[in-house]
């Protein structure tokens, strides 16, 4: 048996794949592209689901990947066992081969089984093998054909042997391989009731995509059967290794050597440092993919994610930052199999030290809370409130509270804790969703031909009609629908960039374009009939709103020249998290750590708009995506991009891949205007902008109203600025003036005021309503009185339009008889309002003013029934 190094098995597998015909496809995202289902991807089949469905056709029939996976939150959620057991981590990579129809069960079985025994040398004895208990075929080729011996082959249930990728689809049965670690290994065969021991550990898994179940739970054979296969890597480097734990595999053992020297632990066989050098990988590839660390989706797992190492750290007495720096020794593992690890490294360790910054802030009066709180603990329970509190107040999540009630022989009330969370949803619910929702189109297996790069209008075919949710074979005046035809000048939305407006037509009818969807391979038109009828197959004209179009492609350039300006200005850890362009506007979505300065933003929009005066050539190519990136052209986050990539270049200043409409040349666009910058996420930045005939706008109306001001002002353009700030001192000195006066008509007031007080039971009692006196005046008011009447209770009120401010008081050696909140609301409530606030001191508003005098004059009896009631 070969004692390979993980890279070393990485690269055999690729290699001996690529040999027998399959096209090496790198790692895709961490965040799927395809599946909005899946919070991480988290298997190598991921990429290609829509090639399984055929939604998509690649330029090959044969795959072969090494993907980098996630398990850390949602379904797949390995988190809390990661660093207590030998084979759990939140990251890990899957060595996969495919088939899109090319070969099935015989190769698939063939290929691993030859890759296992003849290219790393593993004993055939030393396997396992097992099959659907339905599934002849396969058993058949083990037995027969491979030679497996059938003492060493388990025939498994559905449940564990039968593969779907969903309630509905392609699935089909499973076969899997085992290595066997040996009989000093407790546990037994797969499929017998000793099982869940460690000795037969599952490295390579089959699944042979055999049929399509309906939604009445019916098995069709597919036309085309595949193979989506995936095998372990830390797994199997284990074995190649000799050892029985991933942990110790040549990978971890460096950085668990790293992580020992940096937090000072001598025993590198401690829980905690498998802890961190799980967590620094899961981090680091969540950061270069896109992820940052945030309080909702994927930015929370990861920033818990975050937060269990740094515990971890805290538990190995390390009470600084160093988490980030585990980063390098990662670098130095994992750099030259995944170049962007190496590329954005010292962006990675800026944020985890932001972040371990803003925990550290927290930790040590959090995990005091822990142990004081759990130190008299009679029923070993954490109580949901303690646990909800941890996270609201210190922002522990969950599964700390739980590794810590774990290490200490206790338990969580997880219900209560789900309880209070309910809570606090509920009232802090908002509006802010983690995906939009877009018409609900029909799926069609014919595409539209896309000409818009080249065209903004086309003699086409109505291949379809959709109204109301149904096909149709027409659409009538005033009726809405979508019309899909054969090809079409119409972008469809895509990559932040909305959909074409415009015409479909025919001598004798109109339909109005408003929006362009797709799906696979189908153009959907979506608009409204405005003349005529339309009937299906017939042949149409469809018409490019001109202007629309180039104010949109205005726009979409301007982001381009925009996220180049922001790399140049901020630096190279910003990239694009989204964006949003249509004809009136541009948003811009990007990473970055905290507010931009005015000076910066002048700067980028500076730099952008000497771009648009240099008139660079805008010049697009289709190639494939990794000469692309080669060249230098940058992919943006989130985006799906096929075998085929089209670069947009602008001059040397931006390359970027964009199947989106832009303008000829840069100069096109014009003009750009940032508006605004806010943060919108922990990490994440926007700037809003328009460009061309809306930015040229944008500065006129911004000129026109300043003319207005300096008009206003008594000046002109130049001395508008220096007008306004005289007027403004000059209110100042005014607001000063009135305040005093103000006082003064208080202090007289008070005098007046004083005699009409009534004394009831020692206690001065006074209530009355003070005309065109603000909130301060009055408040200043109460408090005069009360100084003057001694022990007092005051109650006045003043009225604006329809609006009654109360305001009550009491002295403070009296609150025990009397509340000012209690005093407040009796008269309050009479009113139509409430109110609230100290004892000695509260307000109260409302809206019957026919009912104030009266509600004021009650306030003596009030008090009286109050003190009697007392004594």
């Amino acid at each position: 048996m070969k004692n390979l190094s993980s890279a070393e098995i990485r690269s055999a597998f690729l290699t001996y794949f690529e040999k027998r015909g399959h096209q090496i496809v790198p790692s895709s995202s961490l965040v799927p592209g395809n599946d909005p289902t899946l919070l991480f991807t988290n298997a190598g089949m991921v990429q290609f689901k829509n090639v399984f469905l055929g939604e998509e056709k690649r330029s090959y029939t044969m795959a072969t990947s090494s993907q980098r996976c996630v398990r850390a939150g949602g379904k797949h959620n390995d988190l809390e066992n990661v660093g207590y057991t030998a084979r759990h981590h939140t990251f890990f990579e899957m060595l996969g081969n495919f088939s899109f129809g090319e070969y099935f069960k015989r190769d698939a079985i063939k290929y691993a089984w030859d890759f296992l025994v003849e290219e790393l040398g593993i004993p055939a004895e030393k396997l396992w093998v097992t099959v659907f208990d339905e599934d002849t075929e396969a058993a058949d080729i083990w037995l027969n054909e491979v030679g497996v011996d059938a003492d060493r082959l388990s025939r498994i249930g559905a449940k564990d042997n039968f593969w779907s990728m969903g309630e509905t689809g392609p699935c089909g049965p499973c076969s899997e391989i085992f290595y066997d670690h040996g009989e000093q290994v407790a546990g037994g065969p797969p499929g017998t009731p000793e099982e869940d021991g460690d000795r037969y550990v599952e490295i390579w898994n089959l699944v042979f995509m055999q049929y399509d179940r309906n939604d009445k739970g019916e098995l069709t054979p597919l036309p085309k059967p595949s193979v989506d296969t995936g095998m372990g890597l830390e797994r199997v480097a284990a074995v190649l290794q000799g050892v029985h734990n991933n942990y110790d595999i040549e990978l971890f053992k460096s950085l668990i050597k790293n992580a020992a020297r940096l937090t000072g632990t001598k025993d590198t066989s401690h829980t905690s440092l498998r802890v961190l050098v799980d967590h620094i990988r899961s981090c680091a590839f969540l950061i270069v993919d896109g992820v940052q660390p945030s309080n909702e989706g994927r930015g929370y797992v990861l920033r818990r994610i975050i937060r269990r190492a740094i515990r971890h750290g805290y538990k190995l007495d390390m009470k600084e930052v160093f988490f980030h720096k585990l980063v390098q020794p990662l670098v130095e593992q994992m750099g030259s199999a995944y170049p962007e690890l190496t590329e954005k490294a010292d962006m990675v360790s800026n944020i985890l030290l932001k972040e371990e910054q803003r925990f550290a802030e927290t930790l040590e009066q959090g995990m005091k809370l822990l142990q004081d709180g759990t130190q008299s603990l009679k029923d070993k329970l954490i109580t949901g409130e303690t646990a909800f509190k941890l996270y609201d107040t210190y922002g522990f999540p969950v599964d700390l509270t739980a590794d810590y009630a774990r290490e200490n022989g206790l338990t969580v009330d997880f219900d209560g804790f789900e309880k209070a969370m309910d809570a606090q949803r509920e009232r802090a619910r908002s509006a802010s969703s983690f995906s939009a929702d877009g018409p609900d189109l029909p799926h069609l297996t014919q595409a539209t031909e896309f000409i818009g790069y080249e065209s903004l209008q086309a003699e086409s075919k109505l291949e379809a009609i959709y109204k109301n949710g149904e096909q149709s074979s027409t659409i009538c005046e005033g009726e809405s629908g979508y019309l899909v035809l054969d090809k079409t000048p119409f972008y469809a939305e895509s990559g932040g960039q909305a959909g074409d407006h415009g015409q479909i037509t025919t001598p004798t009818a109109i339909f109005d374009v408003i929006d362009v969807q797709k799906k696979a391979d189908a153009y959907f038109h979506i608009g409204q009939v405005s003349k005529g009828e339309f009937k299906s197959k017939q042949v149409v004209r469809a018409v490019v709103d001109k202007n629309n179009r180039q104010a949109t492609a205005s726009n979409h350039s301007a982001t381009h020249l925009l996220h180049a300006a922001l790399r140049k200005v901020l630096g190279e850890h910003v990239t694009q998290k989204g964006s949003l362009v249509e004809a009136s506007r541009l948003r811009f979505d990007f990473s970055h750590f905290e507010p931009i300065t005015a000076a910066q933003l002048q700067e980028i929009e500076r730099l952008v708009n000497a771009q648009i005066r240099f008139n660079e050539e805008v010049q697009t190519q289709v190639t494939d995506q990794e000469t692309a990136i080669a060249n230098g052209a940058m992919a943006l986050f989130g985006e799906k991009y096929g075998d085929k990539v089209r670069v947009l270049k602008m001059g040397e200043f931006s390359t970027e891949l964009c199947g989106g409409t832009h303008v000829n040349r840069v100069g096109d666009i014009g003009l750009i205007k940032i508006l605004s910058e806010t943060g919108i996420a922990s990490g994440v930045r926007r700037i809003e902008a328009i460009a061309g005939e809306g930015a040229l706008s944008w500065v006129e109306q911004g000129d026109e109203l300043l003319q207005k001001i300096a008009k206003v002002v008594k000046g002109n353009r130049e001395s508008a600025l220096e007008k306004v700030v005289q007027i403004q001192d000059k209110n100042k000195a005014l607001e000063k003036e009135l305040e005093q006066l103000k006082g003064q008509l208080a202090t007289a007031a008070s005098g007046d005021l004083q005699n009409q007080a009534v004394q009831i039971d020692g206690l001065n009692v006074l209530a009355a309503n003070i005309e065109g006196a603000d909130n301060k005046t009055l408040r200043d008011l109460v408090d005069q009185l009360k100084d003057k009447l001694g022990n007092a209770a005051v109650v006045l009120s003043t009225t604006q339009g329809e609006k009654i401010t109360l305001i009550a008081g009491v002295s403070k050696n009296q609150t025990d008889r009397i509340k000012a909140g209690e005093l407040v609301n009796s008269v309050a409530l009479q009113v139509g309002g409430k109110g609230g606030g100290r004892a000695d001191m509260a307000q109260a508003g409302g809206n019957d003013l026919a009912a104030l005098e009266g509600a004021l004059k009650s306030v003596p009896t009030w008090v009286e029934k109050k003190l009697t009631d007392a004594s």
